[in-house]
């Protein structure tokens, strides 16, 4: 009997507000040829991540290509969530040629490239390459994700909370685990915070791997795609501060889906979630809009109280023009305050 290939797939994990879905879609826009498919795991029950990534209308990518699971990480529901996701990617037709899995950014990557020694999966798919995005701007300034104050000052006044910090050990445990790190938003950065951040990356890198510097997601898919390591063979090489744990549960944060009404104009919905982002412990804060008179969809990403908007597609003839975004944060966020503010 003759074996057939199996696909590969492209981990893509990275703390909060690093650049994962901008990233992907840039590597969707520049496929060169390839027949792509994407698992897009968010944490939440909103489902942004896809609906940005099937907003770049790519004929190499069709919108049946698009999973989104939104049940918590992926290596939690591997029997119900992933295989059944990888069942329908792998049964299209044309076949696809690579698979790219957008991890929340909460998620553990180890315990999924684990995942791929199940019986229903590892005959079918391989991990081509673990990449972990970072954000430079945040790492620049000292922090992990960007606008972390609060965890900065107790991290200033109390050395010992380094290695006991929830945040820090996913960062950590993201890096330990890549193949490839892109360190993201080089722009953002002089040249000063670009050699802070670069020594911050390697500073956690257990083993030697590369490193590409990039402005809002533009990697090359070819370096990106076709990195051939099967990491899920390389595994015990990846060592993680959760190696001994036997779960690996999110309670550290809270996630919840706030609607939004029309707003007048892009500048009073963004400085709701930069003066909400201030006011709280808000880590990420993504989603959509209708901006009154205008037809086409206002997409909204914020990490902390740095917000970033544009119009990214027409709002549909059949489509309820009502808002919504999903605000992630540490727990014990006040949700009630919150929704108000943002609500407006």
């Amino acid at each position: 009997m003759t074996s057939v290939a199996r696909v590969p797939c492209t981990i893509v994990t990275g703390f909060l507000g690093s650049g994962k879905t901008t990233l992907i879609r840039h590597v969707l826009a520049n496929a060169n040829g390839r027949r792509l498919a994407v698992i897009v795991n968010e944490f939440g029950d909103v489902g942004v991540d896809g609906e940005i990534l099937k907003g770049c209308g790519d004929e190499n990518c069709s919108e049946e290509n698009i999973v989104e699971l939104a049940n918590g990480c992926l290596c939690c529901t591997v029997a119900d969530e992933f295989v059944p996701a990888l069942d329908e990617i792998l049964a299209h037709e044309p076949k696809v040629d690579h698979i790219v899995i957008e991890t929340s950014g909460l998620a553990l990557p180890k315990p999924l490239v684990q995942a791929f020694h199940w019986p229903a999966i590892k005959n079918r798919v391989t991990v081509d390459g673990v990449v972990a995005v970072v954000d430079g701007a945040a790492l620049a300034d000292g922090q992990v994700s960007a606008d972390l104050d609060g965890l900065a000052a107790q991290r200033a006044a109390d050395d010992a909370l380094d290695h006991d910090d929830p945040i820090e050990e996913v960062f950590e445990d993201q890096v330990a685990c890549a193949d490839l790190i892109v360190l993201n938003k080089r722009d953002l950065v002089d040249a000063d915070g670009l050699q802070r951040a670069m020594s911050t990356v390697t500073g956690s890198l257990p083993r030697g791997i590369g490193v590409v510097t990039v402005s809002e997601g533009k990697v090359d898919a070819t370096a990106l795609l076709g990195l051939g390591v099967g990491a899920e063979d390389d595994i015990e090489n990846r060592k993680t501060h959760h190696d001994t744990s036997e779960d690996h549960d999110h309670d550290e944060f809270d996630t919840f889906v706030v609607p939004i009404d029309e707003v007048d104009d892009p500048a009073s919905i963004t400085k709701r979630i930069a003066d909400v982002a201030e006011a709280h412990d808000v880590l990420r804060v993504k989603g959509f809009a209708a901006v009154t008179g205008k037809p086409m969809r206002l997409l909204i990403q914020a990490v902390g109280p740095r917000v970033n908007h544009y119009f990214d597609r027409p709002w549909g003839p059949a489509e309820d023009r009502q808002g919504k975004v999903v605000v992630i944060g540490l727990h014990g966020l006040d949700r009630e305050a919150v929704t108000k503010s943002l609500a407006g």
